[in-house]
């Protein structure tokens, strides 16, 4: 989380509300992935620059080099800007595509764990355990593309084509830099950065089963210092410009040795009891 990489807490929000299934129009770019690695070779030199000053600002090759991440906190649900709800989390990331997060709240145990493609869930209220849906693997996806982590360190190479947009109104007498990605399958996410070059928001869109165009917007706070590595530990969630979910982490860690049974899918819902340590 983080989601900073945020990918699980947001995918979480999205079944507890039961958005079902969507799908994504935003963008229109139709290349082919040959096509995109081609372009890769002539890269955007102003979105290039900007990436290059986010990653200077929030630790250099310490950031670069961050191969996991475990973060504990509290993830909240608002409504009206009011929390209605919260949960304690654990959520360890193996980058690029590797994450488990555990939540807790009044005693029951919720775990989401994805794999590349894969992903296994365990509801601790009903006691079930059983391989990710559909809709929660898109979800994944798209939550690992639009995370901060993905853009900086890269892993969108040769799979999106990067671009710089220009300036946004960012409050008075401040203005954001923004740059683009746009996936081989259409779909596209924004970047915001503020003067300094610390990262401020991700933007995306999707359609609502009405067939409607949703904003969704992650707005990233509080950047602290951990081990020379900067990382925001809030990251606020609004759909159409209304705040529904907060990330509070509590505490970062940064290559810690993550064991890959952790990802393995258990053979009985017993085995998940028990806290997970490492």
């Amino acid at each position: 989380m983080k989601k900073f990489s945020l990918s699980l807490f947001f995918t979480l929000l999205f079944n507890l509300f039961v958005f079902g299934q969507y799908s994504f129009a935003y963008g229109s770019w139709k290349n082919s992935l040959s096509q995109i690695e081609k372009n890769d070779l002539t890269r955007d030199e102003k979105a290039e620059a900007i990436l290059k000053k986010a990653v200077e600002k929030l630790g250099s090759e310490k950031y670069l080099q961050v191969k996991s991440t475990v973060g504990r906190g509290r993830f909240s649900v608002l409504r009206d800007g009011v929390i209605i709800s919260f949960q304690s989390f654990v959520d360890i990331i193996v980058y690029p595509d590797k994450e488990r997060t555990e939540f807790k709240q009044a005693g029951d145990k919720n775990v989401q764990t994805n794999t590349g493609e894969t992903g296994w869930v365990f509801d601790g209220a009903a006691q079930t355990l059983g391989e990710q849906n559909k809709d929660q693997l898109e979800n994944f996806k798209r939550s690992v593309r639009t995370s901060l982590d993905n853009l900086l360190r890269g892993h969108w190479r040769g799979k999106a084509i990067l671009s710089y947009i220009g300036k946004r109104e960012a409050g008075i007498g401040r203005r954001n830099d923004v740059v683009k990605l746009v996936f081989t399958d259409n779909f596209a996410v924004e970047f915001e950065f503020s003067a300094d070059g610390l990262p401020t928001k991700a933007i995306y869109k999707r359609l609502n089963p009405d067939n409607e165009e949703v904003k969704e917007e992650d707005r990233y706070a509080q950047f602290i210092d951990v081990a020379g590595i900067k990382t925001p530990f809030i990251v606020d969630h609004f759909t159409n410009n209304v705040q529904i979910s907060r990330v509070n982490y509590e505490s970062i860690e940064f290559n810690k040795s993550v064991p890959d049974a952790i990802f393995a899918k258990p053979k009985n819902a017993k085995e998940l009891k028990k806290d997970l340590k490492f």
